[in-house]
């Protein structure tokens, strides 16, 4: 499922954020960082997955 994850953070970073930790502070962070720069938000996604494994 992590894999999943990591391949929807690649396409859609936000998606990835919200499947792993719903909505809130890191998915609004994500957005804002998608936003400003689409590697950062990937960047991000895949640390919180990463760090939030379940």
């Amino acid at each position: 499922m992590e894999l999943i994850k990591i391949l929807i953070s690649i396409i859609l970073p936000p998606m990835g954020v919200f499947m792993q930790v719903g909505i809130g502070k890191h998915f609004w962070l994500n957005i804002l960082l998608t936003l400003l720069g689409y590697i950062p938000g990937i960047v991000h996604a895949i640390w919180v997955i990463a760090k939030n494994k379940e």
